[in-house]
């Protein structure tokens, strides 16, 4: 059985969090180094394919030195 589309907000989150580690100039190893999570899982993550908990939101949000609520924001907000 396929898998649904991801949610708007779930794409909304990888592109902020891909547009914000290229920003930095960083590899997606080292987001997952800062983040202490395993490099596939910040792959699947900028992809939109991990339903991503609140604990690692915030891991990955401090890796990137942003808010949480920036990774979140559509880009009208």
């Amino acid at each position: 059985m396929p898998s649904a589309p991801p949610s708007p907000l779930r794409r909304v989150f990888a592109q902020r969090v891909r547009t914000e580690r290229k920003r930095l100039g960083i590899s997606q190893e080292e987001l997952a180094d800062r983040a202490q999570v395993h490099r596939t899982f910040v792959g699947a993550v900028e992809r939109a394919e991990t339903n991503i908990s609140i604990d690692n939101i915030g891991r990955i949000s401090d890796a990137l030195g942003v808010k949480a609520a920036l990774l979140m924001a559509s880009s009208g907000d």
